[in-house]
């Protein structure tokens, strides 16, 4: 199948598009706007992190931020495997439990920005107000610790985050960002990140050493029969989602779904097929966040040669404007 990635369905159009894209594309890929109008950047396996941006990535500026956010990176690698998982009897203004290790990211991730003097903005999913950072270039949005509700049971969890130009978020799209990534923390440490400017999804593993790795580039997605859905409670009352996720199991996709977005959208791109969903119904509302998860992933997806869609539309993610810093 397609790599799709999705945040709500409401009517049984997508039902139909799985049967059609299996017709009509059984070899194919799903071109991204992204994969057509930009150049593939060239890297080689083993190119440090560092050498891939001053080859790939023109502005100054942006190649900074970027090394600043993977060594932030790196160190909430070592607390993920370290730090307490209980909770600290806290929650954020959108109602989730706040862990001692959700905190402990989010604080290395405002410091690592306020430090770098090239962030004007940041804004976290667990502060959701855009906070000064002292300087000047781009503006950003983080969820430091995705899926940190099952960090307990020893699973994937990861860092989401997005670079917009100047110091502004709202108002804005996700076709305006310069670059999103995700970090996975895993059984291998992996920084997933895509640039506006150039096509491709790019992987850097951290290695023995501390340092980013260049493993992989995935620019296209072959069809296959993977599926990994959000929010199954919803197929008790949104009848479309039921069907398609009796299309999935009727023609025997596999379902691989951990109950953490980086890891489930993450694994798309290794396999280099299948589909994540996240749908609502009436009984249950929408979890995911435009400027904190949709948008930057919604990016990786579509530079990787996958197509995203959102809120129903039939659109890409990407083109959706953010009106508040917490859209879901």
């Amino acid at each position: 199948f397609l790599v799709t990635f999705l945040t709500k369905l409401e009517t049984d159009e997508m039902a139909t598009r799985c049967a059609a894209a299996k017709r009509m594309a059984p070899e194919g890929t799903l071109d991204s706007p992204a994969c057509k109008t930009s150049r593939v950047c060239e890297a080689k396996i083993g190119d440090s992190l560092s050498s891939f941006l001053r080859a790939h990535v023109s502005e100054p500026k942006l190649r900074h931020l970027i090394a600043t956010l993977a060594e932030c990176g790196r160190t909430i690698d070592h607390q993920v495997q370290t730090a307490s998982c209980g909770g600290i009897a806290n929650t954020n203004v959108f109602g989730d439990e706040q862990l001692a290790v959700d905190m402990i990211a989010d604080r290395i991730l405002f410091e690592g920005l306020k430090y770098s003097g090239v962030c004007a903005i940041a804004a976290s999913e667990e502060n959701p107000v855009p906070v000064s950072m002292g300087g000047t270039g781009y503006a950003v949005c983080f969820d430091p610790l995705d899926g940190s509700s099952i960090v307990d049971t020893n699973f994937a969890v990861g860092t989401i985050f997005g670079v917009w130009p100047g110091d502004t978020i709202v108002g804005r799209t996700g076709r305006d960002m310069v670059a999103s990534a995700m970090i996975v923390y895993g059984p291998r440490t992996v920084l997933c990140i895509a640039f506006q400017e150039a096509a491709g999804t790019h992987d850097f593993e951290l290695d023995a050493d501390g340092g980013w790795k260049y493993v992989k580039c995935t620019t296209q997605i072959k069809a296959g029969k993977l599926f990994s859905p959000g929010n199954l409670r919803c197929t008790g009352d949104n009848p479309a989602y039921k069907r398609l996720i009796s299309y999935y199991s009727n023609e025997q996709y596999t379902l691989r779904y951990t109950g953490g977005m980086v890891p489930d959208v993450y694994q798309l791109f290794v396999k280099e097929k299948g589909v994540f969903t996240n749908v609502i119904s009436p009984s249950t509302k929408a979890k995911l966040r435009l400027s904190f998860k949709v948008a930057p992933i919604g990016l990786l997806v579509e530079n990787a040669g996958g197509a995203s869609s959102c809120d129903g539309k039939s659109a890409s993610a990407l083109d959706v404007e953010i009106t508040g810093i917490d859209q879901r």
